[in-house]
């Protein structure tokens, strides 16, 4: 059976490509119903370029310009209802069943008619195709050098569409793309350039373009993606309980795709991260995404199996190498102009803390300039929070933190990691947050020019933020991230169940007020459901439970504050603005005591608000380098509408130190203990490490932040510091980035200014720990007065009939 295109019977050439005598016997059988002329392409294989033939260049030079209509015969799986992917079994008896062997073939066109069907292609006329070349190659159109080349390759490329319409969008992949590429003007035009530039002949340097073409571009192939598929679903479900995700989220993202380009920018906390989206987007019949990959995962078998489901790999570094960059940009321009829909990460690499890290800018720029140089209309960036209820990563990660080198990607790397996928971790979820046009963007920051792709401008900066902070808002409270962060809000201290339970039907009324997002089926209703939280955060070793006494407890350990500050990290952005503004209303309080003891006059109403606004701002500038903010003026009014919920009238209390004693009153839960302390304890050991080795910290910053990490340790011996995570090379290294920032590392630096600056953070933590003991005291009051219900307390909404939470912090 035939899928017929509208095609004029008058003048009509068929070309039949094969590649085995059973192919060409099935297609002419099919053409003699037709009584056209007919062209055979032969090919050395599924998946290669036909060839041209010396009949075929006839019929290109045939003055009557006859409509040419390409034709293939394809090979089906065995039939399971509608689905018509491959499964690992189907590969044992004879191979891949879409591309079977010739006596295979033979064997199902006599014996199973319905394993393969004829696929006829839209037609085209030789001076269509003609002019198409020209535009292409930029050759004129009396010269014929290369036609059949190019008309061979537009024949292969529409049965490879017609194919895709007939198995499903799912299947939408480039073929032949180094061939496509190569052929183009502006890369042979670059390859030129650079051959005059390097010194070198231009088929030197054009061989090496197109084995760094090799490298990087990915082969897709649809059985490959089809078994992908079903291996990663077997992955997941080894470890995790479910993905969830909103296939509504996913329409939308589908109907961007028949409007231009889709560029998806997930946060990557996980190997498994591209996994998971790859598998949600077969799940819902869309492509797999071109995904820029590091090569360092190109080993086997993961290297051949993910590069032929979308993963193209790109090198680590190649900043000097001006050729590579040419040829990626071209990589680039080449998915953008086909509407391919690409994938990277935009932090670069995976985070170790769990908080999103710093954006990298290499192809988000190339993307921006593609945009610029007029290759498409629009791009779409779909920003994608990935997050876990528990990460099996963690172990990894926890290696790294306390110094040792990041694990080697291997064959036992891999084994590893499938291993641990043994334990359980809960939910994967997956959000996706607003889109952002790219000529929207340009448009609402008027921007009338773009920088060159290979300089980081503003403009790029500023649109990498604004990605970054629409994945923090879309990522969801999880019941880890908040257990989490209950426990470490009371350190040192073991927990009952039912004593965690309040603090965190605190922190989640607290969150609901706020319209956070959070997971599906978040409603917890009894100290069982957040006993089941704690129980596997034990298993998976993140928290310490003692059994032997009244009834279990459970306690973060110093050894354990790094795994437990991951999963409160990973939510932690929802809370800084209450915390910033707890520390600034101490800094007010204690200006106010302090002029007070030395006689001097006190703050007037409006030099305290002044006051809160400098540290507000002065924190927010100095927490830029591990969180992202809105602006200063969004910033400001958040802050603003935040101590508004705690006391409408909140500037007429600055006026004195009791009006600032009474807000806190209402303020509940305080955020700013569990929040800050591991980020001002580490930028303040970084300080105290530049007051000692300062000035030799630029000769070896990764000794320097070695140096940092023996002195955290000691401060924290000496309980000068109360977090153990300033000990974490991960933190230690945005610490040290701070410094240097601020002008405080290397030779020549007065030592006066990095005696201000220790200070300076000094004074924070001295601020924070008048939070933090205002919170404990709170805590400690309440458990004594009130004996805490075992029954348990709802998250969202206090059911009837059920008592409110006694504790809080």
């Amino acid at each position: 059976m035939a899928h017929n295109s509208e095609i004029e019977q008058h003048n009509t050439v068929y070309l039949l490509e094969v590649s085995s005598p059973t192919e060409e016997r099935l297609l002419r059988n099919w053409l003699r119903q037709r009584s056209q002329r007919a062209v055979v392409l032969r090919t050395s294989g599924p998946g290669r370029l036909p060839r041209p033939s010396p009949e075929f260049d006839a019929i290109l030079a045939d003055p009557t310009e006859p409509r040419l209509a390409p034709v293939r015969v394809i090979w089906h799986p065995p039939h399971r209802g509608e689905s018509n992917a491959v499964r690992w079994r189907d590969l044992l008896p004879f191979g891949d069943p879409r591309t079977p062997g010739r006596m295979r073939q033979w064997f199902l066109s006599r014996f199973s008619r319905h394993r393969f069907e004829i696929l006829e292609a839209p037609a085209a006329s030789v001076s269509e195709l003609r002019a198409r070349w020209q535009r292409a190659t930029t050759q004129d159109l009396a010269h014929t050098v290369g036609l059949s080349e190019f008309v061979c390759r537009q024949a292969a490329l529409a049965l490879e569409r017609a194919e895709r319409r007939h198995r499903g969008a799912r299947y939408k992949v480039p073929r032949f793309v180094i061939e496509e590429i190569s052929a183009r003007a502006p890369f042979r035009a670059g390859v030129a350039a650079y051959a005059s530039q390097l010194g070198k002949s231009e088929t030197q340097v054009h061989r090496e373009a197109i084995r760094y073409l090799h490298e990087i571009a990915a082969t897709h192939d649809p059985t490959v993606i089809d078994l992908v598929a079903n291996l990663t679903r077997r992955i997941v479900q080894r470890g995790y309980r479910a993905l969830r995700y909103s296939p509504d989220q996913l329409a939308r993202v589908q109907t961007l795709a028949q409007k231009g380009p889709v560029c998806f920018l997930p946060a990557h906390r996980s190997n498994l991260d591209h996994l998971v989206l790859f598998l949600a987007l077969y799940e819902n019949g869309l492509p797999p995404n071109h995904t820029a990959g590091g090569i360092n995962m190109n080993f086997f078998p993961v290297g051949p199996l993910v590069r032929r489901s979308g993963v193209f790999f790109i090198r680590r570094t190649f900043r000097d190498n001006e050729l590579y960059k040419f040829v990626l940009r071209q990589y680039v321009d080449y998915l953008l102009e086909k509407r391919f829909s690409l994938e990277w990460y935009i932090e670069g690499g995976r985070s170790r803390s769990g908080k999103l890290l710093p954006p990298r800018y290499g192809i988000l720029s190339y993307v921006v300039d593609a945009y610029r140089r007029g290759k498409v209309d629009e791009v779409y960036l779909v920003p994608v929070s990935i997050t876990y209820d528990q990460i099996q990563d963690l172990a990894e990660y926890a290696t790294e933190h306390r110094g040792g080198a990041k694990t080697r990607e291997s064959w036992r790397w891999l084994v590893r990691v499938l291993r641990r996928l043994r334990r359980r971790y809960g939910d994967i979820h997956l959000r996706i947050a607003p889109e952002l046009a790219l000529s929207e963007f340009i448009a609402r920051e008027s921007i009338a020019t773009l920088a060159d792709p290979e300089e980081t401008s503003r403009p790029i900066q500023k649109l990498a933020f604004e990605l970054c902070v629409r994945i923090a808002r879309a990522t969801p409270l999880t019941p880890t991230a908040v257990t989490s962060f209950a426990l470490l809000s009371v350190p040192d201290r073991a927990l009952t169940a039912g004593e965690v339970t309040a603090l965190v039907a605190d922190l989640l009324r607290w969150a609901e007020t706020r319209e956070l997002p959070t997971t599906a089926g978040f409603a917890w209703g009894t100290v069982s459901q957040v006993t089941a939280v704690l129980e596997a955060l034990v298993e998976n070793e993140a928290v310490s439970c003692f059994r032997q006494g009244e009834e279990p407890v459970y306690l973060v350990s110093p050894e354990q504050q790094p795994a437990a500050g991951y999963y409160r990290n990973t939510v932690v952005h929802f809370f800084l603005g209450g915390a910033i503004a707890e520390l600034a209303l101490f800094a007010v309080r204690d200006s106010f005591l302090a002029r007070q003891r030395t006689g001097m006059p006190v703050h007037s109403h409006e030099e305290a608000t002044q006051e809160f606004w400098r540290v507000v701002f002065w924190l927010r500038d100095l927490l830029k380098f591990d969180f992202f903010f809105p602006d200063r003026q969004q910033f400001r009014e958040e802050i603003d509408a935040e101590l508004r919920r705690a006391h409408p009238d909140w500037q007429t209390l600055l006026a004195h130190a009791d009006g600032v004693d009474e807000l806190f009153h209402h303020l509940r839960p305080l955020l700013a203990p569990a929040s800050l302390r591991p980020f001002l304890e580490t930028y303040w050991v970084a300080a105290q490490a530049a007051l000692l080795w300062g000035d030799q910290a630029n000769e070896n910053r990764l000794g320097f932040v070695s140096q940092c990490g023996n002195l955290a340790r000691q401060l924290w011996l000496q309980r000068r510091i109360r977090s153990t995570e300033p000990t974490s090379r991960v933190l230690l290294q945005a610490a040290v980035d701070l410094a240097s920032y601020h002008g405080l590392l290397g030779p020549g630096v007065d030592p006066v200014r990095r005696k201000r600056w220790a200070d300076q953070l000094r004074a924070a933590l001295l601020w924070l720990d008048s939070v933090a003991a205002r919170a404990l005291a709170r805590f400690a009051e309440e458990v004594a007065l009130r004996e805490v219900p075992s029954a348990g307390f709802a998250t969202m909404a206090t059911p009837k009939g059920e008592p409110a939470s006694p504790l809080s912090i």
